[in-house]
C-alpha cells in the first residue's frame, strides 16, 4: 500500500487520472446498482447524465496508463481538458435536473410535462398497457435531502476539478528530451 501511495505522490498526473477513474467507476457502479439491484429506473435526464461518465472513465484509464508510461504532455493535457469539459457540462445538466426535481423550473416535456397526445380510445388503452414513464420531476431517492441528481452535481464538479488539476500538472510536465 505504501508503494502505491509513493507512486501516486510522485506523479500527480497519474494521481489525477487514477482519482477520476476510480471515482467515476464507483459512480457508474452506483447508478447501475440503484437501477438493477434496488429497482430505481432512470429517467431520460438521468440517462443523459451518464454519458459523461461513459466517456470520461475510459479516457481516465487511458490517461492513467499513458501518464505512467511517458505519454506526451500535449496528449495528457488534451485528455484532461476533455474530461474537465465533459464533467462541467454534466455538472450543469445535473444541476438543471435537480432544479426540475425541486420544481424550480420546467423540465423536458417528454419526462415532466403533461400527457397531451394519447390518440384515440383504442390507442389510449394500448398505450396505457405498454407505457412506463419515469418522470424527471420526481426524485426517486433522496439522502439528507439531496437527490441522486444533486449528488451527481457534487461528483461531477469534483471530477471536473480533478481533471483541471490534472491538466495543470500535465501542462507543467517537463518536455521529454
Amino acid at each position: 500500500m505504501n508503494d502505491v501511495m509513493i507512486w501516486l505522490r510522485k506523479d500527480q498526473a497519474v494521481s489525477a487520472a487514477a482519482v477520476i477513474f476510480v471515482v467515476g467507476l464507483a459512480t457508474i457502479g452506483g447508478f447501475l446498482f440503484f437501477e438493477y439491484v434496488l429497482g430505481y429506473p432512470p429517467c431520460p435526464l438521468c440517462l443523459d447524465q451518464r454519458m459523461a461518465f461513459y466517456v470520461s472513465v475510459p479516457l481516465a484509464a487511458l490517461l492513467w496508463l499513458g501518464a505512467g508510461h511517458g505519454a506526451a504532455r500535449k496528449v495528457l493535457l488534451l485528455g484532461f481538458l476533455v474530461i474537465a469539459a465533459l464533467m462541467l457540462w454534466n455538472t450543469g445538466l445535473a444541476a438543471f435536473h435537480a432544479g426540475v426535481e425541486w420544481k424550480l423550473w420546467q423540465g423536458p416535456t417528454d419526462c415532466s410535462g403533461p400527457l397531451n397526445s394519447l390518440g384515440s380510445v383504442g390507442g389510449l388503452m394500448q398505450k396505457l398497457q405498454n407505457i412506463r414513464i419515469v418522470r424527471c420531476d420526481e426524485a426517486a431517492w433522496r439522502m439528507f435531502g439531496i437527490s441522486m441528481a444533486g449528488y451527481d452535481v457534487l461528483i461531477s464538479l469534483f471530477l471536473a476539478i480533478a481533471a483541471g488539476f490534472g491538466a495543470k500538472v500535465a501542462r507543467a510536465r517537463p518536455k521529454p528530451e
